[in-house]
């Protein structure tokens, strides 16, 4: 089982490859990392030390002062190089540095040199690193106006406000789960001491904005689940839908049609497929208690009272909703948020269940933990 720290653990990519390590609990152990160790070297040193290997991804993105970027990159790597001379590491020591190496601003200019640094610490003290120069990178729970335009486009469509594009440039992309996947190959297979991780799309900045406004207008406006033409779309309403109101917008009521003949429900429009299952669930029993990370899916509540409840993954704060089926809605799991469904009334639960995928044992993407 290998011991691996991540500084920058609370960061946008860093809870990411955090949060992914804990689903392989018998490969990997993780050692816990706070901000405040870089202000304090005893603390540091004992990080490092636990350590067999080192995602060093804490720094800085955007500043009002940029030599304020520039000079906290540089000084966040020499203070870990300084930690691992001391403690005589031999950890694996893995750098985040970007495409913006090239560029001439602050903040590409710090990591070029960052990962110097880092190079000439190996090459002098035999130690073990691999650079990942990586491109733009983009996935749920960025901070808007900080991470990339997609987290800031996300947030603005969301919650009702005006978008503008200042620079309508060409982006190359990477989805920060396709981006943790790289980073856990370079892990269990270090090779080199630079690797440009390669996009995995390329698209301007306005075809961004018009995928995400209809998404907006077919999610949010119309209960429409939409179609997908690759990949990158999937991704990129997966995002969408985590920068949500989730605790506000949901439950969604249905419209019921009522006649003599009883109550007749849409539950679901969708352009995608997927797959449709009906529950019964009696008194007291609690469903589900887990989580997906890419799967698309709707509980809607048809007769009987339940509680849904939704945690995200890695916080403690919790989200309840009451359903019944005297006024019957749905309410859809945002990626990364564990969940389940409770019977809290006296008779039967009916529920429906939609998800966008065929289920496939070797890949389920389901993962345990109690809400």
């Amino acid at each position: 089982m290998l011991k691996v720290g991540i500084t920058g653990q609370a960061g946008f990519v860093g809870s990411h490859l955090y949060n992914t390590l804990g689903l392989y609990r018998e490969q990997y152990e993780r050692v816990e990392f706070q901000r405040s160790f870089f202000e304090n070297e005893e603390w540091l040193d004992q990080f490092v030390s636990q350590c067999e290997v080192i995602v060093h991804l804490a720094a800085i993105n955007r500043h009002g002062d940029p030599k304020f970027i520039y000079q906290t990159n540089i000084q966040l790597a020499q203070k870990l190089i300084e930690s691992l001379i001391r403690t005589k590491s031999t950890a694996h020591v893995l750098f985040s540095s970007s495409t913006q190496e090239e560029r001439n601003n602050p903040y590409g200019k710090s990591k070029k040199i960052a990962r110097e640094l880092l190079t000439e610490w190996a090459s002098k003290h035999r130690g073990k690193f691999t650079g990942l120069v990586i491109p733009n990178v983009f996935g749920p729970f960025g901070n808007p106006y900080y991470n990339s335009v997609i987290a800031t486009f996300c947030h603005q469509l969301s919650h009702g406000e005006l978008p503008k594009i200042e620079v309508d440039g060409e982006l190359k992309l990477i989805y920060v789960t396709e981006l943790v996947k790289e980073i856990l190959s370079c892990i269990e297979n270090p090779s080199g001491d630079c690797i440009h991780i390669q996009h995995t799309h390329q698209t301007k900045v306005s075809d961004i904005l018009t995928l995400l406004e209809k998404f907006r207008y077919d999610y949010m406006a119309k209960g429409i689940i939409p179609s997908f033409q690759n990949p990158f779309e999937l991704n990129l309403f997966n995002t969408f839908r985590c920068y949500m109101d989730v605790r506000n917008y949901f439950p969604v009521k249905f419209t019921q049609h009522i006649d003599d003949r009883g109550a007749f429900v849409e539950v679901i429009r969708l352009n995608i497929g997927g797959q449709v299952s009906f529950s019964t669930t009696n008194p007291g029993v609690t469903r589900g208690n887990h989580f997906h990370t890419r799967k698309i899916e709707r509980f809607a509540v048809i007769k009987g009272k339940a509680l849904i409840q939704l945690r995200q993954i890695g916080t403690d704060e919790g989200i309840d909703f009451y359903l019944s089926g005297d006024a019957p809605a749905y309410v859809d799991m945002p990626i990364w948020y564990t969940h389940n469904i409770k019977n809290i009334g006296d008779e039967e639960l009916y529920t429906i269940f939609w998800i966008n995928e065929f289920y496939d044992p070797a890949d389920p993407d389901t993962y345990l933990e109690t809400v």
